[in-house]
Formats: structure tokens, sequence, C-alpha cells
């Protein structure tokens, strides 16, 4: 998918866009004391939104296996009235719910995938789930369920309001390396959208100008022959060796690439017993770059150790592309609308019995002096910068204007991908910062239906800052969703 901008005919669609809008809702935004009951009733049904957002912490489902969880979230929006079609973009757990029509089309991202052996009691010490082999240490058991929350309280408004436009809940699989969204947005479904929000757990609170690191990711796959290790050695062709020789290539490049590049890697397959020579073998690799054409180039020279690799022991090697994700693109109208209303909203403040969770819980860091707690209550002030993570919302920002922000929803200093952040998540210091992003989601999204300044503010900033540049994944147009990516490679696929 390619997108080409700067010309004419966008400042044509855009103007066109504008009047359109102007002819819908044109209400004044809502006061504090407008907003109040919207605010009061989201804190009424907190115990039910807990309560699913546990089970989906507790399934702790991976990437494009989000059975329970995305049926849960879709089941409930369905029960709220939306229409859901599930199975969108070739994907079995992804979903889109939607509910009212016409314009404006206002669009919330939901996530719901866990990450691999991240199995974590909701206790501050490591203690396993010894039920499960996954956790979710990025949150997204309560990025979705905030996200659902959301979607259902604006529809309740839009009853009762008699409000126009279309709402929709995007449910998103495998945002954690399987680039879920990167196949829904060329299945066309954000095309008609003017405006997408969302939000991901942190350790602060902070509306999003950031951008992050473009990403692409890969199996690659040696095979060569197998033979008795001490009785035949050299009538074997080690695919272990092979996968060996690219990791050291790999990690001979990393003083040959722009400093903020990413690499990283695991070997998933690397033979079955130490008396046999590997004849299958298997490395799941990452490259992240801020800017994806410098990243092509990286990644080229990373299938050049591959190859190398190959030559090197005679053995044959192959690649199945997993994931390719765009950098954010970031919007300044969005970014200042979310941060206006994370404010009027506010952080977190802790217990003492959260407090106390936090002080049992900071020996077991590699950085066991957290800043303050007292943090969490502070909402941040907005900010251009560069992120090192990357996500699949990048693409979709390149599709339509998007921003989003982030929540306490651990302890400030704790990291994500960890252990403890999966402990933090299934407590009530996860679920308070998945309150303050449900009422954000909320006051947002009511006021781009309601001001559709707002939303010719957001395509500007968007055709400013997409200006010039294209958007193109690597994906080809027959590629479909690696379905199986969570699969260690035991046996050879």
């Amino acid at each position: 998918m390619r997108l080409h901008h700067g010309s004419w005919a966008t400042d044509v669609v855009r103007v066109a866009i504008a009047a359109m809008l102007v002819s819908a809702n044109s209400l004044p935004a809502m006061t504090a004391e407008e907003s109040q009951p919207v605010l009061e009733r989201i804190d009424a049904q907190r115990p039910k939104y807990v309560e699913i957002a546990s089970k989906i912490w507790r399934w702790a489902e991976v990437g494009y296996r989000e059975v329970q969880s995305s049926s849960l979230l879709a089941d409930e929006l369905e029960s709220a009235g939306f229409e859901v079609k599930r199975g969108v973009a070739d994907i079995p757990t992804a979903f889109v719910a939607e509910f009212g029509s016409g314009k404006p089309v206002i669009g919330i991202l939901a996530e719901y995938d866990a990450l691999p052996g991240m199995e974590q009691e909701a206790v501050p010490a490591k203690q396993p789930i010894k039920s499960n082999k996954a956790g979710h240490a990025c949150g997204h058991h309560l990025f979705g369920t905030a996200s659902t929350w959301a979607a259902i309280t604006v529809k309740d408004e839009m009853v009762a309001k008699n409000l126009k436009g279309t709402l929709r809940l995007y449910g998103c699989p495998a945002e954690e390396g399987g680039s879920g969204k990167v196949f829904m947005v060329r299945a066309g479904l954000f095309n008609d959208c003017d405006v997408v929000l969302h939000w991901h757990p942190g350790s602060e609170n902070r509306a999003g100008l950031e951008t992050n690191l473009a990403n692409i990711s890969g199996k690659f796959r040696f095979r060569g022959k197998a033979a008795h290790a001490a009785g035949a050695p050299h009538q074997a062709r080690s695919a272990l060796d092979a996968v060996m020789l690219f990791a050291h290539g790999v990690d001979l490049l990393r003083e040959h690439v722009p400093q903020e590049t990413r690499l990283h890697y695991v070997i998933t397959n690397g033979g079955n017993a130490p008396n046999i020579v590997p004849d299958f073998a298997e490395v799941y690799m990452y490259a992240r770059h801020p800017d994806p054409k410098t990243l092509d180039g990286i990644w080229s020279r990373i299938e050049k150790c591959a190859e190398g690799g190959a030559i090197a022991t005679e053995t044959t090697r192959s690649l199945e592309l997993v994931g390719n994700t765009a950098n954010l693109l970031p919007n300044d109208a969005i970014a200042k609308l979310l941060d206006k209303h994370l404010r009027a909203i506010g952080g977190v403040t802790y217990t003492a019995e959260e407090t106390a969770f936090a002080e049992t819980l900071r020996p077991s860091l590699l950085r066991p002096e957290l800043p303050p707690l007292t943090e969490a209550s502070q909402v941040k002030s907005v900010s251009e910068g560069q992120r090192y993570g990357s996500t699949d919302v990048g693409d979709v920002s390149w599709a339509v204007p998007t921003g989003g922000f982030s929540t306490a929803c651990v302890f400030p200093g704790v990291p994500m991908h960890s252990w403890q952040a999966v402990a933090c998540g299934g407590t009530t210091v996860g679920h308070k910062g998945m309150v303050i992003a449900a009422k954000t989601l909320t006051l947002a999204t009511l006021e781009l239906l309601t001001k559709p300044n707002e939303i010719v503010a957001a395509k500007e900033s968007f055709d400013k800052r997409r200006a010039g540049k294209s958007y193109q994944t690597r994906f080809p147009k027959d590629q479909r969703p690696a379905l199986n990516y969570r699969d260690n490679a035991a046996v050879e696929p």
C-alpha cells in the first residue's frame, strides 16, 4: 500500500470534508458540569469492566490466538447495540464494532494480546502462574477493556443526545510482533475514518506526540543434513552452525548501523539433542529504526548475514516475514485534545496497600531507585521526541489522523515487558490507569463527534506531517497474516 501526498487534490478533498463535517453535529464542547454525569456513570460501571479486564489478564492469550479475549469484548459491544463484524482482514480474532451512521467516523483501537513467557501472579515477587505460558506484560488486557468501555459509554451518549455520526471500535490482535493492524489497514477498514484514537498502559500519564521505531521482523530458517555428532559428523551439514554464524554476523553488524538502530533475536530452534547434528534450526529476528527507508537497507544487510551463514555451512535458508510496522506519525491537534481531557481527569493516587506493594516490588528491579510514586498523580507535558518501541498503530497513523496517550498502569519506574508489569496489571494499580483511559477516550470522542473543527484541525495536522512522504508496507499484496507466528519451531514447519 502506498500513499502519496502534497497535491492540490488533497487540499480540495480536505476542504470538502470540512464543509461536510461542519454541517453535522456542531455543538458546543461539554462543560465540566455536563461531563460529570458521564464520568460518574463510568465510575459506577467500574466493577463490571474490572472483571472483564481480569478475565483477559488471566487468559493471557498470545497474538492471533486471542479467541476468548476478542470474543468477550466483541460480545459486550454486540450486547450494547453495536453491529459487529468478526474475522475481518483474514484474521479470526480481529473484529470491527460499529454504531451509528454517516459522518464523522471516529475510530477507537483496542488490543488484547499477551506476551509469551511472561506468566506471573499479581504479587510483588516473581511467582509464575503454572497454568499459563504467557502474561499481559504490556497491559493489553487493560487497553482492550478501556477502549470497549469508552465506546459503549459514547454510544449511550449518542443515543441520549441524538448525536449523528459513526463510532467504531477496532478489535486489533497481535500487536506484539504480528502486525495485525497492517493487514486491517490493507483491507481498507480505515478508509472512511476521520480520526482514530488509541491509548496504552505505561508508567506515566501523557498525551503522545512522539514518534517511534519502524520495525521489520522475520524467522530465518536453515536446513542441512543430520548425522551422528560423534560417529559421522563429516557427513552432516549443521543448521545450528548456520544460525550461529548468522547471529555472529548480526552482532558484528551492530557497530556499522546508525546508533538509533535496535537489533535483537532469539533462537527458537537449535536442534533436539547434542549427539545429533541439527538438520533444522530457526532464529526469530527483529530490526528497528526511526526511518523505514533506512531500516530497509539494514534489513538487506541482515539478509546477507543469513546468506553468509548458509554458504559457509552448505545449508539452505528461507525467510518468513512476520512483522513490518511503520513509525508513528504524530498529530498535533489530537495530542492537544487528548492532553486537555487527560488533565481535566488527572492522574492516580495510591493507597497505603498499593504503596506497600510498590516497596516490596522495588528490590526486584534492575534500577531499584523508583521515581516518586507521586509522579503517577501528575499529567506530564506533551512533547515531541523519539521512543524506541514499535507498534502497528504506526501504520494506522499513516492512513488516517491518529492520536494516543498513556496512563499510569504500573508504578513509575517499572518497565513494560517485565513480570513486574504483569503483576501490576493484575491489581488495582492497573485498574486505576484503565479508568483514567476510559474517561479520557470517552470525553475526547464526544468532543470529536460534536466539534467538527477538531476534526478539521486533525486533518490539517495530518496533511502537514505527511506532506512529501509516502507509506508502503513491506508485505507483498498476497501475503496473509502469520497466524502461527507465536509457534516456536520445536519441529520443522
